[in-house]
């Protein structure tokens, strides 16, 4: 029987997985080894993927996914005895070690070997001449969601985010913090379940490890499921790393009544045990005062130890050692056993690293290869799944005696609240509900504040014109700082609003399940369910949203996520739509928000369904991705991680939009009024055509003019290629300066429904109604991403084809649709 026939409720027991390469290696790594029971949750709502419960913690595969692993039905093993539940044989065999390893420390105490150092390395090395503090390098390493990031908030005052699922720690964030004498330089490194090649980031935490070898690992462990997050403990004992483990979330474990002796287990594996809770700061003074104990190796926990993977593995791991220290000068910080393990597990990266060092790499390659073929044959399982339920088996043997399960409910509260959130009915009604709030809410809430600054910029304004002599400083001040800095500040509101609903969605959880509810849409377009992550993160800023797609394994993947991201609307488009709705659609506003956001998703969905049929063709990705549990989420936090992304556009606010406030009140200021004065221009507004930004506006004007736009609105779109919010600032420096004594207290938006044509053949129509504001809104939903997005492109692709391929691609489509838009809607009007 395979997994995916499994009906909902029922317990399988995998007893082999098939398939070959990445998705083997990663479900494995993750817990889907021979002897563990399986139980199905539920189908998501459009019947893939599903939702599967394995060693506490739920994770979803796809049908065809879960096709290839095998399973007996927990009734048939019970009948038949034809697999120990409890594991395989080797896990047996490791039970009974640790049973006996035990014993020996309760007898005995403490192993009487040595604590492992650094070869070449003392404290005095690192404390350097005529320094008063010692540098202690840490790094901090963990399975997703382990909460990584918010110790290293809690240990050195930073602000960087964090979530409630896996992935959002995409880069190596440094801070350095002083603690008890020491100087505590610290790194967080992205999240990864194994350190394998399966992924980028796994391969970056890997390498960092091997290349900056810090003083001292902290692994942060999920302490509600110690099996699975131990997988990662037993690598960096391999790497022969100095380890210390936070056990984190160490209350939830407490409430579920488990019992946990992890000094007993400390000494078993020769890493020390801290207990933390990092949303509330619990255990950082003992968690640096044990870094600090290991690093001086005061320590007594702290010794080597290798997992034990049989006697076929040892023998053929022997062998390659020996041949790795005949030929190859491996640094220092490189254990030869480690690179011996890698080999078996056939680590192309291993084979990279050894073919630059080795002189007689091929020998040892071909050594390697005929252990593997030989160990295949007499064990009938690949090496790589056997290695990795021998690093189970021992992680089973040694919980075994030091970690008793409490009781546990048959349905756990996150199970109850999926069964209503991700319903096969409900879950995208749902989903879209929680959207539509959202952007009501973004709306609605956002406008009395918005409502007061207005009102406050405007006071301003008039209050600068009585007190300052006129001159050009105060037409700067009053006619572009004012109103350009003015007419975006006014929004800030909804955008707060914004990044405090989609923090909320983080810190729940909830991220993570959107994602398992639009896997199946996104594998339908050819892409992997958790770029639905990113592309939702796009709502906020799609700068750091491009930069979550290196959670992606596969490269097109992360490519073809990067170029349809600018598609989703970002936080600095909604200032633009804020502004158009009040005017002409206030009637439905949340309703109007709510179509341009699907809009943006439906372009992107169709976008990537051409590209994924033309330039990035490509076998498909598996999906296996793990769904946290519901968490409630701390007010303190959500706040923060909503301050800290609004500190961010205010450093906008503060930069780029005052600079180019000044800039295109200069284009609209020159050439000087006079000599059109006394041409005898009739308005202001003449004038203002006449000025650069005019005449930049007039170049356009045949370009957008099948749009429906004024050369006022091209303008707007030329200076929203720096950042999305000048287009309003553009317009409010525009149409203020051609205030007239009846009109200079009007807003923004009002000058929008009464903007008229000064000339030409339209001469006293309304330039702006329902038609063309569509299409203006939803030209700039697509048009040319920022630069600042463009550059992100750049760098995480590593070159400018990308890039420039997505503004003249996104460009065009935003033409296109513009153009549909205006010239369909008169026909019908």
């Amino acid at each position: 029987m395979r997994l995916a026939d499994l009906k909902n409720g029922q317990v399988g027991i995998i007893i082999r997985v098939r398939g070959r390469g990445s998705f083997k290696k990663r479900i494995i790594d993750m817990g889907f080894i021979k002897g563990k029971p399986v139980r199905v949750i539920k189908n998501a709502p459009l019947r893939d993927p599903i939702e599967y419960k394995l060693m506490d913690y739920n994770v979803s595969l796809r049908r065809s996914e879960a096709q290839l692993i095998d399973v007996l039905t927990q009734e048939t093993v019970q009948q038949k005895a034809a697999v120990p539940v409890a594991g395989s044989e080797a896990r047996t065999v490791q039970k009974k070690r640790f049973r006996n390893r035990k014993r020996n420390f309760d007898s005995d105490g403490i192993s009487a070997t040595q604590p492992k150092t650094d070869a070449g390395d003392t404290s005095e090395s690192r404390r350097g001449p005529g320094r008063a503090f010692k540098t202690i390098r840490i790094a901090l390493v963990g399975n997703p969601n382990s909460g990584k990031t918010t110790i290293f908030n809690n240990a050195s005052g930073s602000r960087e985010r964090v979530g409630n699922y896996g992935g959002v720690t995409f880069e190596a964030t440094e801070a350095r913090v002083i603690h008890g004498g020491y100087i505590f330089s610290i790194t967080d490194l992205p999240g990864t379940y194994s350190i394998t090649e399966y992924s980028p980031e796994e391969l970056f935490v890997r390498n960092t490890i091997i290349q900056n070898r810090p003083d001292v690992i902290v692994n942060v462990l999920d302490a509600s499921n110690l099996e699975r997050n131990l997988y990662l403990t037993t690598q960096l004992i391999e790497m022969n790393c100095t380890v210390v483990a936070a056990l984190n979330m160490y209350d939830e474990l407490k409430k579920k009544g488990d019992v946990f002796d992890y000094d007993t287990l400390g000494r078993m594996l020769g890493v020390p045990f801290v207990p933390t809770v990092g949303p509330k700061g619990e255990g950082m003074s003992e968690l640096f005062a044990k870094i600090i104990d290991v690093y001086e190796h005061r320590e007594k926990t702290v010794r080597r130890i290798n997992v034990n993977y049989g006697q076929d593995i040892e023998k053929a791991a022997s062998l390659i050692e020996t041949a790795i220290c005949d030929s190859c000068g491996l640094p220092g910080d490189i254990s030869p056993r480690y690179a011996a393990i890698k080999l078996l597990e056939k680590d192309a990266d291993t084979e990279r690293m050894l073919a630059g060092i080795c002189e007689k790499s091929e020998n040892i390659f071909n050594l390697a290869k005929k252990l593997v073929i030989t160990i295949e044959d007499e064990l009938k399982e690949d090496s790589q799944t056997l290695i990795a339920d021998a690093r189970y088996g021992f992680i089973a043997g040694a919980l075994k005696e030091t970690y008793q399960r409490g009781a546990r409910p048959e349905v756990t509260v996150s199970e109850k609240i999926d069964y209503i959130l991700t319903h096969q009915l409900l879950g995208v009604p749902i989903f879209l509900i929680f959207l539509w709030i959202t952007f009501q809410f973004t709306f609605s809430l956002g406008r009395y504040p918005m409502d007061w600054i207005q009102a406050g910029v405007a006071s301003l304004s008039q209050f600068t014109a009585a007190m300052m002599p006129s001159g050009l400083l105060r037409e700067l001040i009053t006619d572009g700082i004012i109103p350009g800095v003015g007419g975006v500040v006014v929004f800030v509101p909804n955008i707060l609003i914004l990044f405090f609903m989609i923090s909320l969605m983080e810190d729940t959880g909830y991220m993570a399940r959107a994602a398992f509810i639009m896997d199946r849409l996104m594998h339908s377009i050819g892409l992997h369910g958790k770029s639905f992550i990113p592309l939702i993160l796009g709502f906020g800023c799609n700068v750091p949203a491009i930069m979550a797609t290196r959670t992606l394994e596969s490269r097109k993947d992360r490519l073809l996520t990067m170029l349809i991201i600018p598609f989703m609307s970002c936080s600095a488009r909604l200032p633009v739509y804020v502004l158009f709705i009040s005017a002409f659609f206030p009637a439905y506003a949340g309703s109007m928000l709510l179509m341009l956001y699907l809009f943006g998703i439906a372009v992107a969905v169709s976008s990537a369904m051409l590209m994924k049929k033309t330039i990035f063709r490509e076998a498909e990705v598996p999906f296996v991705m793990e769904l946290p549990p519901y968490r409630i989420p701390h007010l303190k936090n959500t706040m923060r991680h909503m301050w800290e992304r609004a500190k961010e556009y205010f450093k906008k606010i503060g930069g780029i939009v005052l600079i180019a406030a000044v800039l295109i009140w200069a284009l609209g200021r020159f050439p000087a009024r006079e000599p059109f004065q006394a041409a005898g221009h009739a308005s202001e507004g003449e004038r203002l055509e006449q000025s650069y930004i005019g005449r930049m506006g007039k170049f356009i004007a045949p370009v957008i003019e099948p749009l429906g736009f004024d050369w006022k609105m091209g303008v707007s779109i030329l200076t929203g290629l720096a950042a999305k919010e000048i287009t309003v600032s553009t317009l409010g420096i525009l149409y203020h300066a051609e205030k007239d004594s009846a009109a200079e207290n009007e807003s923004l938006v009002m000058k929008i429904q009464e903007e008229t044509y000064a000339s030409g053949p339209h001469a006293g129509q309304r330039i702006f109604g329902p038609l063309n504001t569509l299409g203006y809104m939803v030209f700039i939903l697509l048009y040319i991403p920022c630069a600042a997005t463009l550059v992100t492109i750049k760098r995480e692709s590593g070159t400018w084809k990308w890039p420039v391929f997505s503004a003249l691609f996104s460009t065009t489509l935003a033409w296109i649709a513009a153009f549909l838009i205006h010239q369909v809607g008169l026909l019908v009007r």
